[in-house]
Parts: structure tokens; sequence; C-alpha cells
């Protein structure tokens, strides 16, 4: 094998590889690669995303600026996050290249996956879940599928397009994340895993006896399912692990249940003290919520009549004040002496650009903290839509994950630099 030659100056990329006969090995991350991110930088420095999406659209005239860049004239909506302002980037102009048919847009939010409305529709991975397949083994959780609903809707799918079901008790969820587990419950969870790792052993023995009768095609096909079933099996062996460490305490006490869809706002504040405390303990990196607002679903066909806009508009408005003191929360929270934002990537959005008329164009969406050059307007074309799945490839990217393709994106976000 070809020795690899290492400079005493020059300090390795991430994309270094031990290459021989034709074989090419990623390295893990190394001491030696530290200065490639430049003089100082921290190591493995936690970096989270939570992504939420309300279902029943945003009225446009509230969110979006006129003006676009740094000095734009804040708007009701964005009024209400005035104190986030230069750590948050607004977006107008963008959509999701394909994703058309009103509301059966709501579950392809975090996929990009084109034409949910016709027959046979199969939905791709969502972001949270790309994500997780590659960083949620650094926490108990490698994600958080939660929902403000009454029904069954989720914003996460599988690699293969499946729904995770999300949980929609704050009193289950806070009892999962902190309420220690009994003895018994814990001996019960680990025989669980262990039985789902033998299946998965055996699975893997017959597909290998199948592979040897397989064509050359099919066995290329075979090796990428069994790398699947490989990393499944690791991901087993890190949870039960963690059956085995003791969960994280916290002084908050269990919420109670709120059942009344038309609490949404409430019912969100409720989710949003339950997600930063599973970032604050690091119980989880990735977080995805979904806000059902179809309560509110007749008055989204307005018809621009004043009082109903004005019902709307104020349903609205808590929603984004309800998202204000969540942002809060998490800038007053310090980790290595940064404010817990600045490692957080809160994104916030809707399906469609205007419910009244169940357009799927022109996005109300904007992100906050992560760590990028925010307090900007990032203004595109609202006639052809700019994807915005480059921006979902930059938040991979900013997670740590190397990957030059995600749903639909042509590239990162135009306009959007890291600090």
């Amino acid at each position: 094998m070809t020795p690899l030659r290492i400079s005493a100056r020059a300090p390795l990329s991430r994309r270094t590889f031990l290459r021989g006969t034709g074989v090419a090995l990623a390295l893990p991350w190394l001491d030696a690669m530290r200065p490639a991110f430049g003089a100082g930088a921290k190591a493995d420095v936690p970096r989270r995303m939570v992504a939420i999406e309300t279902n029943m659209g945003i009225l446009p005239q509230y969110f979006f600026p006129e003006k676009t860049g740094k000095d734009y004239e804040s708007t009701p909506y964005l009024e209400k996050l005035a104190a986030h302002r230069n750590n948050l980037t607004v977006f107008s102009g963008v959509s999701l290249p394909g994703v058309t048919g009103a509301h059966s847009a709501e579950k392809c939010f975090l996929t990009g996956t084109p034409h949910p409305e016709r027959g046979g529709f199969r939905n791709g991975v969502s972001l949270d879940q790309y994500a997780a397949e590659h960083i949620g083994n650094r926490t108990r959780y490698p994600s958080l599928v939660m929902a403000v609903s009454n029904e069954g809707q989720t914003l996460s799918f599988t690699r293969s397009g499946a729904p995770i079901p999300a949980e929609k008790s704050p009193k289950k969820l806070f009892q999962k994340l902190f309420v220690p587990s009994k003895p018994e419950e814990v001996t019960a969870n680990v025989e669980a895993l262990q039985q789902g790792r033998s299946m998965l052993d055996f699975v893997g023995e017959q597909s290998k006896r199948l592979g040897r009768a397989l064509s050359a095609a099919d066995r290329a096909r075979m090796d990428q399912y069994l790398t699947s079933v490989r990393e499944l099996e690791q991901r087993l062996h890190t949870s039960e692990e963690w059956e085995h460490k003791p969960k994280p305490t916290v002084a908050a006490a269990a919420p109670e249940e709120i059942t009344d869809s038309k609490e949404f706002v409430a019912r969100s504040e409720q989710m949003y003290d339950l997600i930063k405390l599973a970032i604050q303990t690091d119980s989880t990196r990735l977080v995805s919520l979904f806000v059902d607002t179809v309560v509110i679903h007749n008055i989204t066909h307005h018809g621009n009549r004043p009082d109903v806009l004005a019902e709307l508009r104020g349903h609205e408005e808590g929603q984004f004040a309800a998202l204000n003191k969540f942002l809060t929360s998490l800038a007053e929270l310090k980790e290595d002496g940064e404010p817990l934002l600045d490692r957080t990537m809160v994104l916030y959005g809707t399906c469609m650009g205007s419910a009244n008329s169940h357009s799927n164009v022109n996005l109300p969406v904007l992100l906050a903290g992560g760590g990028f050059k925010h307090g900007q307007h990032l203004a595109f074309d609202k006639q052809h839509n700019y994807p915005l799945s480059n921006l979902y490839l930059s938040m991979l990217h900013r997670l740590g994950i190397e990957t030059d393709t995600f749903s639909s994106a042509k590239g990162t976000m135009t306009g959007l630099d890291l600090v």
C-alpha cells in the first residue's frame, strides 16, 4: 500500500484518504485536522438543528419585508422577533421544486420530494433523519420527532420514505427524556434491542448466501443493503449502551396535557420548553416539530375580509411570540461560554406561501441561530423561486456532514455565510 505522507506544516483535510491497491479508506477525525478549520478552532463543537413547520400557511403581507439586505424594515410578524433580528435570516422567493398539491405538501417540508398529490407517491428521507444517520449516535436519542397535533402528522421520514410517528404528548416526552426507567424496563429494552440485532445477524447471513447467485449489479445493490444492516446493528448497539446510562436530571416538572386543539400556541410553548431541555442536556441534537393549526383552516380562506384577516393575524402573531420566547431561552443559556442559540439552527416555515389560494410557492421561511451571518433578508425571484433545499444542504454542512446533494438542492444557500 502506498504510504500516506504527512507534512509537519500542512494540516490534514477531512477528505484525506488512505489509498492503495484500489482501496480508499477515509480517515477518522484526527488532531492533525484541527488547524484546517482555522487557528484555535474548537474540536467537536456540538451543532444542533430544530426544524419547525406550521401547516396552514403564514399571511405573507405580515411576514415578508419589502426591502432586502440588512436594512430591511421589520414587519408585524418579524417585529415579534425583534430581539433576535441580528441572529436570524428571512427568506423570500423560495420554494421546494416540484412540491405541489396544496395541503399535501405539508409532508414534504423537510424532504423536498416532488408531487405528493400524485397517486403512488413515495416520500424521501427528511432533513433531520438524513442528519441522524450521520451524527445521531452522539446522543441518547438520535432525533426527536414531535408534533402539536391531535392527528398523526409528522415531519420526519426514513430513507425508504416511511413516516416516523411523532410524539404528541409533552408529558410522555418528558418522562422519556428525564424520568429514570425501572430496572425491569431497562432489562426489557435491552432484550428487545438484542433480539433486533440477532434478527439482523440472521438476515445478514441469509443475504450473503443469496448474493452468491446474483448478478454483479444485484450484488452491488446487496452490498449497499448489507452496509445499511451493519450500520443499523451499530445503532442498536449504541442504543443498548444508552439504556445502562442514567438519564439527566432537570429542575423542571412534567408539563400538564393540553388537549384543546384551539390552544395550539400554548401547546407549542410546551413543546418548545421540552426542546430546550433536550438540547440543554444534550439528549439529542436533532428535532422536528410539526405544528398543526387545522383548527383555523376556515379563516385561512379569508377572501381578504378585514375582520377575518384580523382574527387570523392574531393567531399567527401568537405563534411568532411563542417562537420568540423559545429563541430567547436558547440565547440565554450558555455552553462553553457561547449562547446555545449560536450552536443551534432553528428553521421555521410553512408548506404554503398562501393558504388562501393553496399556493406552494414563495414560502415564508426564516432561519435563526447556528453561527451564520444573519441580520438580513435574502430575497429571490418570486416568479422563478430559488430552491429552499439549498438551505437544507447548508444546514447539513453546518452540522459537519460532508455531502454534495440532498433532495433537490443544486448547491448551498446563496448569501448565507458562516460567522
